[in-house]
C-alpha cells in the first residue's frame, strides 16, 4: 500500500500531478477541502461541527480533520492507498496521521515536495487566476501571503518528514510529463524497496 503526502506551495502542481497520480496508482485521494465539504454536505455529526466554526470564520481544529480522515480510510479499506494533498499541514498534523494510520496498521510511505522558485509560483497564479476567477490568484499582495505563510508553517513538516527518511524534494518547474516521471521513478523505487 502507498500513503503519499504530496507537497508543495500554492501553484507548485499538485492538483495535476494528483490527478496522475491517482489514476496510474488507483489511490484514493484525500484532500481536506474535499473531506469537509463532503461531510457538511452529507450532514455528518464532524461536518455540523465543521460548518458552525467555519461559518464564525474560525478554524477547524486538527481533531476533527482527523475524525473525517479516520472515516475516509474506514470507508476504503481494500484500496491501494492514499494520497494525501493539503494535509497534513502542521508538524502536529503530521504527528496525529501517524498515530492514526498506526492504529489502522498503516503508515506514511512518503511524502514527495514539488520545489518551485517563488518568482515562479507568483507568476503560475496570477496566470490561473486569469482563467479560474479565484480572487486569491488575482491578487499579488495575497499571493505572496500565502507562499509567506506556506514557507513559514509548512517549511517544519517537511523536516518531520526527512527525519524519518520518507521526504523526496523534486524540481517542479518543467513539463507536466518530466515532472510525473520523476514522481513515479521514486513511487516505484520505494514501492519496491517496502515490498521487500
Amino acid at each position: 500500500m502507498i500513503n503519499l503526502v504530496l507537497f508543495g506551495p500554492p501553484g507548485a502542481g499538485k492538483g495535476t500531478q494528483s490527478a496522475n497520480i491517482i489514476e496510474k496508482y488507483k489511490l484514493v485521494h484525500l484532500s481536506t477541502g474535499d473531506l469537509l465539504r463532503s461531510e457538511i454536505a452529507a450532514g455528518t455529526a464532524l461536518g455540523l461541527k465543521a460548518k458552525s466554526l467555519m461559518d464564525q470564520g474560525i478554524l477547524v481544529p486538527d481533531e476533527v480533520v482527523i475524525g473525517m480522515i479516520e472515516n475516509k480510510l474506514t470507508a476504503n479499506q481494500g484500496a491501494n492507498g492514499f494520497i494525501f494533498d493539503g494535509f497534513p499541514r502542521t508538524v502536529n498534523q503530521a504527528s496525529a496521521l501517524d498515530a492514526l494510520l498506526q492504529q489502522h496498521q498503516e503508515k506514511i510511505s512518503m511524502m514527495i515536495a514539488l520545489q518551485v522558485p517563488d518568482d515562479v509560483l507568483l507568476e503560475r497564479l496570477l496566470e490561473r487566476g486569469k482563467s479560474s476567477g479565484r480572487p486569491d490568484d488575482q491578487n499579488e499582495a495575497l499571493i505572496a501571503k500565502r507562499i509567506e505563510e506556506y514557507n513559514a508553517k509548512t517549511a517544519p513538516v517537511a523536516k518531520f518528514y526527512q527525519d524519518q527518511d520518507k521526504y523526496f524534494g523534486i524540481n517542479g518547474v518543467g513539463a507536466i510529463e518530466e515532472i510525473f516521471d520523476k514522481i513515479c521513478d521514486i513511487l516505484d523505487r520505494e514501492s519496491k524497496t517496502a515490498n521487500q
